[in-house]
């Protein structure tokens, strides 16, 4: 999976604290949270789960959707990924990335 924009959502867990964000290296960006070289939300809640993602055919495509999911309420948020993914297992694995270990302390697998 080279550059391709997408919009994608991290979880701490099932049911837990979302992120929604867009990027054209879903790889790559979800390396950068994993690592914490993202700083912000992401790394202050410990969110490293990808547990839903979506292709779109052009950046603002992705975009768009970014700010459509980012306005739906919590309910239709967690109906989207289990309608894709019912146990929320961490997606990046089936991309390539290795299961994530968090070795900074305090951090949260």
């Amino acid at each position: 999976m080279d550059w391709q924009p997408c919009v994608y959502i991290l979880a701490t867990g099932r049911h837990g604290t979302l992120y929604i964000g867009v990027t054209s290296n879903l790889l790559g960006r979800i390396h950068q949270h994993r690592e914490g070289l993202i700083k912000g939300f992401t790394s202050r809640y410990g969110i490293y789960r990808l547990v839903h993602y979506e292709m779109a055919d052009t950046m603002e495509a992705a975009i768009t959707r970014e700010k459509q999911l980012k306005k739906w309420n919590r309910d239709w948020k967690l109906r989207l990924i289990e309608e894709s993914n019912l146990d929320w297992d961490d997606l990046a694995i089936g991309l390539g990335l290795p299961p994530f270990r968090h070795s900074r302390a305090g951090g949260k697998p």
